[in-house]
């Protein structure tokens, strides 16, 4: 039998994530890896999804996604970023994140068009902009003044007559960057110059820390119209394994991605969006304390990793921590990935995986900080045995 795999998809196989879970099962290892909180979200919002299964919310919801979930997403919009959207047209909602950006690139792509990312980049997207059988380009984002960055010029040099839409993610994973005005600026002039549209990833976008500033591309001028907005549940409420994210965009655009999305899921998850919706609305206080307990588990990893004698740099957002492996006399991320729960019982995902230039991340190791204090003082326990 030939190989039932198309071409396209075989670089993939299994994702890093479940490979290092697999591994962390298998030794008994303290999973920093995977960034999925061992916490669950706010209580009366779990309670408000029993309350719908239990009162009969079990059937298809509308294909656009609840209209009470629609219409907190248009609030919340409106409220916290000052951005109107229509929640009859302009909104829709995915199973989560990832189904939106496949959704967006499978709808904006025809074969051999090109899409932008900044590496590393969250895996999906490159498995995204494979099944439309585009091309994506990777622009580097590089160390510079302690936080990952990229190079105007090396951006504008990936645009091409071929090149259909730019994904941002920001808050940043897996780097914890935040982009800045002038950041986005510079990303927001590409697009328009060149008539791209942005796919912008900011399920991260209420875990920003130390004051800085989460921007939304949409407001700058001139973006609203060419931005495709994708957001969460999952990260925002403690909630991952409820899969339920939302799109936000132009009526033209929204009506495009939704053409594809009702073939791969038609729709999402009923009990979810209830829920969701009343946290929109009821549970920013429970977000606002979230982010603060994050932030001091962020500097309680951190201040570990570096006595541990990681080189570490200071994530501005996310749940991730990047270091540096190299003061430790390591040089290959991937080898060192694997070694560690032999090494220190802990596991981590070596950041080269997600570049098309690995050697750009060969140095990285990124840690996940969303865990009880308890769990992240003993894998800092178990660390410092590296040194």
């Amino acid at each position: 039998m030939r190989e039932p795999l198309v071409r396209r998809m075989r670089e993939f196989g299994t994702t890093v994530f479940a490979t290092m879970t697999k591994l962390a099962v298998e030794t008994g290892s303290i999973n920093l890896g995977q960034g999925f909180p061992d916490t669950d979200g706010p209580e009366r919002m779990l309670e408000r999804a029993a309350e719908a299964v239990r009162g009969g919310l079990n059937q298809y919801p509308p294909g656009p996604g609840l209209p009470e979930l629609c219409q907190a997403v248009a609030e919340h919009r409106k409220q916290w970023y000052g951005l109107s959207y229509d929640p009859d047209g302009e909104i829709l909602v995915t199973v989560g994140a990832t189904e939106a950006i496949s959704a967006a690139v499978l709808a904006l792509c025809e074969p051999g068009d090109e899409v932008i990312v900044f590496e590393p980049y969250y895996d999906s997207y490159a498995a995204a902009v494979a099944l439309a059988g585009a091309v994506r380009r990777a622009v580097t984002l590089r160390v510079d003044g302690g936080r990952f960055t990229f190079d105007p010029a090396e951006l504008e040099a990936a645009v091409t007559p071929r090149t259909r839409a730019i994904l941002v993610n920001s808050p940043h994973n897996p780097t914890g960057t935040v982009f800045t005005r002038e950041e986005l600026e510079c990303v927001a002039r590409v697009c328009r110059e060149h008539d791209l549209v942005a796919v912008t990833d900011e399920v991260y976008e209420h875990l920003a820390f130390d004051g800085v500033e989460h921007v939304p591309l949409a407001t700058l001028p001139g973006m609203r119209e060419r931005t495709i907005m994708i957001s969460s549940a999952g990260k925002t409420f403690s909630v991952t394994g409820w899969k339920t994210g939302w799109v936000c965009a132009p009526a033209p655009l929204i009506g495009a991605v939704r053409t594809v999305k009702q073939f791969l899921t038609y729709t999402a998850s009923a009990p979810w969006q209830a829920a969701t919706a009343y946290a929109l609305r009821e549970e920013m206080d429970w977000v606002e304390a979230q982010r603060v307990a994050l932030q001091a588990k962020r500097d309680r990893l951190m201040a570990g990793l570096e006595e541990a004698g990681f080189g570490v740099l200071r994530p501005a957002g996310t749940y991730f921590v990047q270091t540096d492996i190299r003061p430790l006399g390591f040089t290959d991320g991937l080898d060192l990935a694997r070694r560690l729960p032999e090494l220190a019982g802990v596991v981590a995902i070596p950041t080269q995986v997600f570049y098309d230039h690995p050697d750009r991340g060969r140095h990285f190791l990124r840690f996940a900080f969303c865990k009880r204090d308890e769990v992240i003082d003993e894998a800092v326990t178990r660390l410092r045995r590296l040194s």
